[in-house]
């Protein structure tokens, strides 16, 4: 297969290619390898790779999921496989190797996603840029100047590139939505408890954190959820009922919908004129396809629900923080924290259980 062949499709696209003979899972994990090795060191989206692990699960049978033989990159976030580190962009993280695999990436595997290698990521994923000390900036591969946003930056990067069709990403305050936007990708943030936190987590940041990907095509990111969605044992929580298949859903008619946009953030404050112009476009071509379309905002109290946020936000970070420094016997500091994230840390630890 061409390079340029490579690229023009995308997850599904590829597993159809596969499916038919036409090439090897193989082939797909060289034509990735040759993309990252020869992108990455322009971009840094990728900042872990196995590529002998890939080449051997390649060979091997495969899971007759939907995306069989498909390459893959995992998030430096809850991207838990067995033998590869998980460091959360942070040098707290000590690179040892995971003993387990998360129960979703045990689900990436079992569509027959092949795994390469993981992306790269903000520090704990706590802001909406991807720089962190450890790992160094993620660059935008339209412009390498401008942000990939966060915290998926770094899988937004890759996938936006043509490193590969998909990648695994999650969100708590924006960390899929806004790097889809950054790099002009599909992002969906799943409802909350609709794919698994487990094994090790049940629950990240009051439900704020939920998992998926980011992807080059409204049908890949429907047929992920068709592998990955669904409750596990242990679960606090559960999504509410979803439909036989999430992209036939996704591929039937769409019915005529009432469709609000808005030319404010919540609160008021005013937007950069780009993106008012990007949410006009947007709600003309609704429009354009027989919507209704209005502009209006729910009634928000900006002054409530920042401080509400940032009590969720900064203990959930403390939580995570003060789990592997009992782990790995360190003290949280300067010295394995960058500034922002010890100021989230110190301001989670001084928030009492009565005002979550």
């Amino acid at each position: 297969m061409g390079f340029a062949e490579y690229e023009s499709y995308d997850a599904l696209g590829l597993a159809d290619l596969v499916a038919k003979g036409a090439v090897s899972p193989l082939e797909l994990v060289d034509s990735a390898i040759e993309r990252i090795e020869a992108l990455n060191p322009r971009l840094n989206a990728v900042i872990f790779t196995d590529y002998d692990g890939a080449r051997t699960r390649a060979k091997a049978p495969l899971p007759d999921g939907p995306f069989r033989g498909v390459p893959f990159l995992l998030k430096d976030i809850l991207g838990d496989l067995a033998g590869w580190p998980t460091r959360n962009g942070s040098r707290i993280s000590p690179p040892v190797p995971m003993p387990f695999t998360a129960t979703l990436v045990q689900r990436f595997l079992a569509g027959g996603l092949i795994p390469i290698g993981k992306t790269n990521v903000p520090e704990f994923g706590v802001v909406a840029t991807t720089e962190s000390k450890l790992y160094g900036p993620a660059c935008n591969p339209w412009n390498p100047a401008h942000s990939t946003g966060g915290s998926s930056g770094g899988s937004g990067a890759a996938v936006a590139s043509g490193m590969v069709p998909v990648a695994h990403a999650n969100d708590g305050g924006g960390s899929i939505r806004i790097p889809a936007s950054c790099n002009g990708l599909v992002g969906l943030k799943p409802t909350r408890g609709r794919n698994p936190l487990g094994s090790l987590l049940g629950d990240v940041m009051g439900g704020l954190a939920a998992e998926h990907i980011v992807s080059r095509s409204v049908r890949d990111t429907a047929a992920m959820l068709d592998v990955t969605a669904g409750a596990e044992p242990g679960d606090p929580y559960a999504a509410p009922p979803a439909p036989p298949s999430w992209r036939r859903a996704a591929e039937a008619p769409c019915p005529k919908l009432r469709i609000a946009f808005a030319r404010a953030a919540p609160g008021g404050r005013a937007l950069d004129p780009q993106a008012v112009a990007a949410a006009e476009h947007a709600a003309k071509l609704c429009e354009s396809l027989g919507h209704h379309v209005e502009e209006a905002s729910p009634p928000v109290d900006n002054d409530a629900m920042v401080p509400a946020f940032m009590a969720i936000w900064s203990s959930g970070a403390a939580m995570q923080i003060d789990g592997i420094a009992m782990m790995t016997g360190q003290t949280p500091g300067p010295d394995n924290l960058e500034g922002l994230t010890r100021g989230l840390y110190a301001m989670g630890k001084a928030i009492s259980a009565p005002q979550l």
